[in-house]
């Protein structure tokens, strides 16, 4: 039977967009190699600093990323210190405990949570900062703690729906047999589902890692700034990568300050897109996992 022209015309419209997002996506992408990559080096990261120097924090780099680097790294441990329990034990009440009325109403709040953009969170913690400056605390300031804080809010619900979605795929017919056996509800879920279901919760956490290092919006009202050097304590103002791109592009005045924008945009991307392609292979090793497949890379 012949399909009508509409069929055609609809299968080459749908192609026509895939292929517009990947060249769009792969445009962006040679673009940050052409003006990045030829700025990769130790004077990137440590400007005239020697680089052992730096790593110790014995010198200050005020010419390089280093700084923002490292303020990205602890801004993510921190995030995930923050989220990781009550993320993951959120996503286990859904899964297994929660009555279908609670999982509504909670799924309500996530979903919510999820739609919230960036900056209204840290519009958040910069008001939740002047409250406790008037109130309680006259030296409360934004700092590398408030702006994780706000950040574990915002990818809150990428770790949730991931947990959840991992332990519902653990097959029923598993947790039946092991209830035959006389294994207790709590035994079942932490000895048997959840050890089941670790790929596709780390998954998960790779992704909100992911988020939480590419973020802007949050970090620039709640505590990073440009110079502020490698972070000291958890009460104290960092450098992030996403912000150091913003304020460079923004305020740059000679061509080598322009390319370290570059280079430092071409970093995160990478960060970014090593992240989520792990979190994909993790997530289509649990698939492949429960349809009987191991092939031997994912085991």
């Amino acid at each position: 039977m012949k399909r009508p022209l509409i069929f055609h015309v609809f299968r080459s419209s749908m192609g026509l967009s895939a292929a517009l997002v990947l060249g769009c996506v792969g445009t962006l992408f040679f673009f940050l190699l052409l003006k990045g990559l030829p700025t990769w080096g130790t004077e990137l990261f440590f400007g005239d600093t020697a680089p052992m120097d730096a790593i110790m924090g014995k010198a200050p780099v005020w010419e390089g990323i280093w700084p923002a680097f490292m303020g990205t790294l602890c801004l993510m441990t921190v995030t995930m210190g923050l989220v990781l329990l009550p993320g993951i034990g959120c996503g286990i009440f859904l899964a297994e405990y929660a009555t279908p009325l609670w999982k509504k109403r909670v799924n309500t709040a996530i979903d919510l949570l999820a739609g919230a953009p960036s900056i209204v969170m840290g519009l958040f913690g910069f008001t939740l900062i002047l409250f406790l400056r008037r109130a309680f605390f006259p030296e409360a300031n934004t700092c590398l703690f408030l702006a994780a804080g706000c950040l574990s809010l915002l990818v809150t619900p990428v770790l949730v729906v991931n947990t959840r979605e991992a332990l519902e795929a653990v097959p029923s017919s598993i947790k039946l047999a092991a209830t035959s056996l006389g294994l207790s509800k709590n035994q079942i879920i932490f000895c048997l589902a959840v050890p089941m279901a670790v790929r596709g919760i780390v998954s998960g956490s790779i992704l909100a890692m992911g988020r939480c290092a590419e973020d802007t919006a949050v970090i620039m009202l709640t505590g990073a700034v440009a110079n502020a050097g490698l972070p000291s304590s958890l009460w104290a103002k960092f450098e992030a990568l996403p912000f150091t791109i913003y304020y460079t592009m923004a305020h740059y005045q000679s061509q080598e300050e322009l390319n370290l924008a570059f280079g430092a945009a071409l970093l995160l991307l990478f960060l970014a897109t090593a992240m989520v392609a792990l979190a994909k292979l993790l997530e289509v090793g649990h698939k492949l996992f429960w349809q009987g497949e191991r092939p031997s890379v994912l085991q």
